[in-house]
């Protein structure tokens, strides 16, 4: 007996220095790639200038992601996929980086299943499949340079199911989903902190000559005669930066809620009162509609009765604080969103993108901005005095561009997946409610905005509208809920 339990001592010690050891040499090895990464990254920016830069850039990204794999830190590297999109793809100009190492995230899952790490499927892969299908005509027709190639099938497209599906595997359980949240509202956070940078310093971090360039051809985002400007960060456009800060501003409020420390809770109304400051030097009027509604979705679906009462007095109070330290800034965008030169003239857009939708019903003419510009001019209507090359609204981008099914089945997707997060919250616990209630009004939020912008067909945005709608209608959170209603039933 005694000598059963001294080998068993020796097996098990003997396990714990070969785990120990493992856990070592993949650590050693995921720094070893990382500096490779960061010494290829100078040797190509030092040799072929800013292309180089990029080039190193990506090597660098997909070795980070490698060592974040290695280490299973996979909320980490979802996150640093959608970073990715923004600042290398959208903003660096390489526009397919992302996907690329989603897709490679997305096989390393399935080869790397297990009971810890399990794998799962997207409800309704006939639906994508039809999504994925009506689109292909569209795009061949819209290939007539490489941004509009790269755009919007790899992205907007096929992007759409790979990041819905990254954020359904990723989001395996309520502890998941709220390591996935804390990591997006800290991304989230530095580009609003980026944003309240440039706007109270006047200096574009991180920025290259050409987005110097391109920011001096639109005047900074004036806003009509006066000197200020409307600030876009990374996403350039102001309109664009408000959309992911509205969308982004209800993974801290939720976190708030479910964190037991006061000092967790102060960190993250920190957070929260960063992206409200910064949102507000967009001067996007739709972005501050869109976090209106989005916000009164989140209240009926925060699962916690205190806290129904106690959020808003928290929301409100931050707003107020706000008014009182920049009215004028206040001032400035309630007049930029009732102008009557921006509003008639979006309406405008509006009502062009309708009548090509009508010309073009089943097929639309093409995704391509290219074409858009050119196919849409004779049909434009006074109001619009200046041509456009897109619709301003996600939805009337894809029935113009795609046609009517392509849009019917978009908008049939959207509520297909909102559904099923609400199923998944209605079996959840009170924590898990209020995780999953902010994903579902972050989706709410960006779809506001989409009427007034391109949220839902921009990359950036829309990467990350899908990883947060995947994240919280994963099929694994209903299991795991469920096991642990019958286990705790089991135990009464």
């Amino acid at each position: 007996m005694r000598t059963t339990k001294v080998w068993s001592r020796a097996i098990t010690q003997d396990s714990e220095w070969r785990t120990l050891f493992t856990s070592s040499a993949l650590i050693a090895l995921g720094l070893a790639l990382l500096l490779v990464g960061a010494g290829l990254a100078l040797l190509l920016g030092g040799g072929f200038g800013y292309t180089g830069i990029k080039i190193g850039g990506g090597i660098f990204g997909f070795l980070l992601v490698t060592i974040l794999i290695i280490l299973r830190q996979d909320e980490l590297a979802a996150t640093l996929v959608i970073a990715v999109h923004l600042y290398v793809d959208w903003f660096g100009g390489l526009n397919i980086v992302a996907q690329l190492m989603a897709l490679v995230l997305l096989v390393i899952f399935y080869l790397a299943r297990s009971s810890r790490s399990p794998w799962v499927e997207p409800r309704a892969l006939w639906l994508w499949a039809l999504f994925l299908g009506l689109c292909i005509f569209p795009a061949i027709r819209g290939a007539t340079d490489y941004f509009n190639i790269v755009l919007y099938y790899p992205n907007v497209i096929l992007g759409a199911l790979i990041m819905f599906w990254l954020g359904t595997v990723v989001s395996r359980d309520s502890s998941s989903l709220r390591l996935l949240w804390i990591l997006l509202s800290v991304f989230a956070t530095l580009i609003a902190l980026h944003t309240i940078i440039q706007e109270v310093t006047g200096k574009f971090l991180f920025s290259t000559g050409s987005h110097d360039l391109a920011l001096s051809q639109v005047s900074n985002y004036h806003l009509g005669p006066t000197a200020v400007s409307r600030v876009g960060s990374f996403f350039l456009d102001p309109d664009y930066n408000g959309a992911f800060l509205s969308m982004m501003l209800f993974l801290p409020l939720s976190l708030i809620i479910v964190s037991s420390s006061f000092l967790e809770k102060a960190f993250y109304l920190a957070e929260t009162l960063l992206i409200l400051w910064a949102m507000l030097f967009t001067y996007s009027g739709a972005a501050w509609i869109g976090a209106i509604v989005g916000f009164l979705t989140f209240f009926m679906l925060i699962g916690r009765t205190l806290f129904r009462f106690l959020l808003p007095l928290c929301v409100l109070f931050a707003v107020v604080v706000l008014l009182v330290l920049f009215p004028s800034q206040f001032t400035l965008l309630f007049q930029h969103a009732a102008g009557p030169d921006e509003l008639s003239l979006r309406i405008g857009i509006w009502q062009t993108a309708i009548r090509v939708i009508m010309a073009y019903p089943l097929t639309g003419i093409g995704l391509s901005h290219a074409l858009y510009l050119q196919i849409a001019d004779p049909y434009r209507v006074l109001a619009q005095s200046v041509p456009i090359d897109h619709p301003h609204d996600s939805y009337l981008e894809f029935g113009a561009m795609a046609g009517i099914p392509v849009l019917l089945v978009f908008v049939a997707l959207l509520f297909c997946v909102l559904w099923w997060a609400y199923s998944n919250w209605r079996q959840a616990d009170g924590r898990t409610r209020s995780l999953i209630g902010a994903g579902i009004a972050a989706a709410i939020a960006l779809s506001i905005c989409s009427v007034a912008t391109n949220g839902w067909t921009l990359f950036p945005l829309a990467a990350c509208g899908w990883l947060i709608l995947g994240a919280v209608s994963s099929p694994l959170l209903a299991r795991r809920e469920s096991s642990h209603k019958i286990t705790k039933a089991g135990m009464a």
